[in-house]
């Protein structure tokens, strides 16, 4: 099954570096797991409160720079966190991202604050 990005998923890429957008795209085109994109671009002001709230750890966010977006899994219509949907998608990230010569980093390979929705560029390719 294809899936496409809404509209809203389309506002949220603004901003976000024109090779992760391509990464999306084709991440989406071949996931077995429909996804919407929940942030691509933060301001600051956003990302302090996401610190504050302990959603984030640091205020060098690569979303700060268009590096880096957040996705939701989306089953049956409706939003779903289940763990192993995003273990599903990143295997469709890390493919798309393969294809197109774009190192990737997916949160839910870190070892502290695993981040199953975040996918960035890697810094040593895209400081």
């Amino acid at each position: 099954m294809t899936f496409r990005l809404s509209a809203r998923s389309r506002t949220r890429l603004v901003g976000v570096h024109p090779a992760l957008v391509a990464v999306v795209e084709a991440a989406l085109a071949t996931s077995p797991v429909d996804f919407m994109i929940t942030e691509g671009v933060r301001s600051p002001s956003r990302q302090a409160a996401l610190v504050r709230a302990g959603a984030s750890r640091t205020l060098n966010s690569r979303h700060l720079t268009g590096h880096a977006v957040d996705v939701a899994a989306i089953v049956d219509g409706a939003i779903r966190w289940d763990w192993p949907l995003y273990g599903r998608i990143a295997a469709a990230f890390k493919r798309a991202a393969a294809g197109r010569d774009t190192p990737i980093v997916w949160g839910g390979d870190w070892s502290r604050l695993r981040d199953g929705p975040h996918f960035e560029l890697d810094r040593r390719a895209f400081p």
